[in-house]
């Protein structure tokens, strides 16, 4: 019986998926992080302390925003060491962009190299085998742009067909999913490289009353950088890790300024609304079932396919909206951990967090396939399930996708 058990086992452990031909899957992951580790219980009086703010209500709202987020640590490129440098980067009113710029510029470059270079030793490819280069940054604005200079940075070959997406915010990083996919489909033997690099330096600002949202980016935001290589059709020694089966982008008409952001001589200005996360959840639905629909088989439509029989990445903008989520779609518990995770303890880190969110779920599966194998429990994963995330415009951004390292589930 025993041996029966440990075969069983061994069976679902081996019962990988295999992706479909022709179909754009991850190959790999990687991220990279600046040095300075904040922890969320020291941000409070740090900040306070780095701006020379000694107003007490805006202490105590910062406090409470602070608790509220649930993001417990953070990396950022901003240190003291900067501050001593550029001291006018904590004053009020001083035109600084040029300071912020010339700051943001270098850090992404060398975040999104050091992301790049992580993910492809991940994948065991060489850097000359990479064909397309993705390459998503809100937080730079210079040209060329942060495209080339990656390029050059990891000496890609000088034919690497470059497309770089700015400004998406929080939905780049499935935006750039979304890219990639359709290159690596497109062009038979492509390894597409996408890097995300994003930092806050560009809206660090001191508190004041009349920018109440600046409190909310203190509180939520953070830097990093993230990477991924596709490609279609895996070739031996290479280990898919998600088929993008299909991609859907969609606006909501009437929200262009639920968030906006707009470059000014003192950085870049933020506003976030108070109805985002109500719209997220008024529109979630609709746009979830449309991407379901692009399943093929017996369950086309999304027929016989419920939410809770799917795996869930989605970036976590903050905690009411994965909240609004969770109660529009009745999910279970548990469906969103990956993206609470990465919340927990990266913070909000814009378009990379859904690399975070995605390298979560592997390690969930393994774990699982682990456990498995150990006869601690049934290391059955979800095949099916979603990738998304919201950003300006409303932008929804989408990929229906399947975790080809999920074992199969008995019939």
């Amino acid at each position: 019986m025993v041996s029966n058990d440990a075969d069983t086992a061994a069976t679902k452990q081996a019962s990988s998926m295999a992706p479909n031909p022709g179909k754009a899957t991850i190959l790999a992951l990687g991220h990279a992080f600046p040095q300075q580790l904040v922890m969320q219980d020291y941000v409070v009086d740090g900040f306070m302390k780095n701006t020379n703010c000694d107003d007490p209500e805006l202490k105590e709202k910062l406090t409470r925003l602070c608790k509220t987020t649930t993001v417990k640590t953070r990396y950022v490129v901003m240190s003291e060491e900067i501050l001593r440098s550029y001291p006018e980067l904590a004053q009020e009113g001083l035109p600084t962009m040029k300071q912020r710029l010339d700051i943001s510029n270098k850090a992404v470059t060398q975040m999104a190299t050091e992301a790049s270079l992580a993910c492809v030793r991940s994948w065991g490819g060489a850097l000359s085998s990479v064909t397309h280069l993705v390459y998503v940054s809100s937080s730079e604005a210079r040209f060329p742009g942060g495209d080339l200079h990656l390029a050059r940075a990891l000496e890609l070959s000088p034919d690497v067909r470059r497309v770089m997406l700015a400004f998406t915010g929080c939905s780049g990083g499935v935006a750039g999913l979304r890219v990639a996919k359709g290159l690596a489909e497109s062009c038979p033997g492509a390894r597409v490289l996408l890097a995300t690099s994003e930092t806050t330096i560009v809206g660090f600002r001191p508190p004041s009353s009349d920018r109440p949202y600046d409190l909310v980016g203190v509180a939520l935001f953070g830097d990093g950088a993230g990477a991924a290589v596709i490609g279609a059709d895996p070739a031996p020694g290479e280990r898919p890790l998600f088929e993008l089966h299909a991609a859907l982008q969609r606006f909501l008409p009437g929200t262009d300024k639920t968030i906006e952001g707009r470059l000014t001589e003192e950085g870049i200005k933020f506003q976030l609304g108070r109805e985002l996360p109500h719209l997220i959840e008024a529109h979630v639905e609709d746009f979830c079932r449309k991407l379901m629909a692009e399943r093929e088989g017996p369950a086309a439509g999304g027929e016989g396919m419920g939410y809770d029989d799917m795996f869930w990445a989605v970036h976590p903008g903050g905690p009411a909206i994965l909240t609004k989520m969770e109660g529009r779609l009745g999910l279970g518990g548990d469906k969103l951990r990956a993206s609470r995770c990465a919340l927990r303890d990266f913070g909000n880190a814009s378009s990379n967090t859904i690399v975070y969110v995605l390298e979560n779920m592997v390690e969930e599966t393994r774990r699982r396939k682990a456990a498995a194998a150990a006869e601690a429990g049934d290391g059955e994963d979800c095949e099916w399930g979603l990738i998304l995330a919201f950003g300006p415009g409303i932008t929804f951004e989408g990929i229906l996708a399947r975790n080809l390292q999920a074992t199969a589930r008995a019939p």
